[in-house]
């Protein structure tokens, strides 16, 4: 059995990423669960700032917004997953991200971390039957006592939601 001591030096070392066998992810919140998401499909974290709205959207999708000269679809990740809507604070941000060879963003509560994860400690995707749909969870990350449901960001937008987001930017 570990000691208190150990366990606090094996998560500094997942926070400060100096495992070498797991990946690493950028940790964000919505609400009071923690998501994470391949680093290396993380472009930039941008401030919130308002966005175009587009009309006959989906209501995930929440406009687009001029990145240097690049038109970028913009999803809500809350409004994506169903949850309630709340107003933006000073931590809310757009995280840009590479979805299938497209930049677009994701608007998240607030982020947290980059986290090497150790591959031992990724668990499979729980299974809930066909009632819930979990295809975009790649995985649940254990870093310490707190889980975080890792994403599959190829899979967050369906293909229908993809060719919507490509035409708002047309």
């Amino acid at each position: 059995m570990a000691t208190e001591t150990e366990t606090t030096a094996a998560i500094m070392e997942q926070q400060m990423g100096f495992s070498t066998d797991g990946c690493q992810y950028l940790t964000f919140t919505l609400g009071e669960e923690h998501y994470g998401v391949d680093i290396l499909r993380v472009q930039e974290i941008k401030g919130y700032t308002a966005v175009t709205r587009i009309p006959n959207t989906p209501d995930s999708i929440k406009g687009v917004l001029n990145l240097r000269g690049t038109i970028v679809p913009i999803i809500d990740l809350r409004a994506k997953f169903g949850m309630e809507k709340i107003d933006y604070t000073r931590f809310t941000v757009i995280v840009v991200v590479v979805v299938k060879d497209r930049v677009m963003g994701i608007i998240v509560d607030a982020v947290s971390d980059v986290l090497n994860i150790p591959k031992k400690d990724i668990q499979p995707t729980p299974q809930f039957g066909t009632a819930v749909d979990v295809s975009f969870i790649s995985g649940i990350g254990k870093c310490g006592d707190k889980l975080v449901a890792l994403l599959d960001i190829d899979q967050i937008l369906s293909l229908r939601e993809l060719e919507q987001a490509a035409a708002a930017v047309a």
